[in-house]
């Protein structure tokens, strides 16, 4: 699936093997404890119930770039959203929003009737971008984070819908 975001050719898709050092760069960019190449690497090839999307930039005269990526594991109809993230510079353009949409489409079309994630206290755009989707706060996970200790809050969706889910596909 392509979506044009302002001049950016962005292309979603499941992410593959060829995907994993740019995949692992791009969480590196993005989080202050970033996920190893490993993980993703477990995630591609050993959890099969994992759902793994990325956001690929297609520019002229370039090789594509990786400028976004979601990993979310689903348990039984549970879709648990393990990570997302956007390349600094290209956040706010609705890359994120578009790239999780399509991510629990999909585990809509697997049997996933509700989602949950912990997202940190002091994001507030994530938190903004799940409400969006219809999450709600539903608790506190205290020093979740083992880097800082900072507080996760909790949130859920639950009925997820594939008519909620499609208009945000198409921001």
């Amino acid at each position: 699936m392509s979506e044009k975001t302002a001049d950016l050719q962005i292309n979603l898709r499941p992410m593959t093997l060829a995907d994993l050092d740019q995949v692992e760069s791009l969480d590196r960019a993005s989080f202050p404890t970033p996920w190893p190449k490993e993980a993703f690497l477990f995630e591609l090839k050993e959890n099969r119930p994992s759902v793994c999307w990325v956001a690929e930039l297609k520019s002229q005269g370039s090789e594509p770039m990786i400028v976004g990526s979601v990993v979310i594991w689903l348990v039984v109809d549970e879709a648990h959203i393990g990570t997302l993230a956007v390349r600094p510079g290209y956040r706010q353009q609705g890359i994120a929003q578009r790239l999780l949409a399509a991510a629990l489409f999909e585990c809509v079309q697997r049997g996933a009737e509700k989602a949950l994630l912990e997202v940190r206290a002091s994001n507030q755009p994530a938190q903004e971008l799940y409400r969006k989707f219809g999450f709600a706060a539903v608790g506190l996970r205290r020093g979740y984070y083992q880097d800082t200790h900072e507080d996760a809050v909790l949130m859920t969706l639950e009925p997820m819908r594939k008519q909620v889910l499609i208009p945000l596909m198409d921001y």
